[in-house]
């Protein structure tokens, strides 16, 4: 399956970005790239897309992951909702609970 992904380019503490097409199985940073799309620049904010050939992969069927399919929203190339990037936290326990379910193990062990 083809996928639309950014592919780093810019150096240490700059990062710059391509954004390409690319079979999904391949990587991302050594992977070869079927077509450049255009790029984007994190730091700037600046972004230049192929708008054309974009739309044609898309009608092709090749997917955007998620935060070039919240670029191509921004850029007004297609219509949707933006999809949430941002890393998941995992609840924890609280530690108090953790610790009285402990205790309580060990008053039933010296019971018996």
């Amino acid at each position: 399956m083809l996928v639309i992904r950014l592919q780093r380019v810019g150096r240490k503490n700059d990062p710059h970005f391509r954004v390409v097409i690319m079979d999904k199985r391949s990587a991302a940073k050594a992977g070869k790239a079927i077509e450049f799309l255009g790029s984007y620049d994190s730091r700037q904010k600046a972004i230049n897309l192929k708008e054309d050939r974009i739309k044609y992969w898309l009608s092709v069927g090749a997917k955007p992951s998620d935060t070039v399919h919240n670029l191509l929203i921004s850029k007004n190339i297609i219509q949707g909702v933006k999809i949430d990037v941002s890393a998941k936290s995992k609840k924890i326990e609280a530690p108090a609970e953790v610790a009285a379910e402990k205790t309580e193990e060990k008053v039933e062990e010296k019971s018996e």
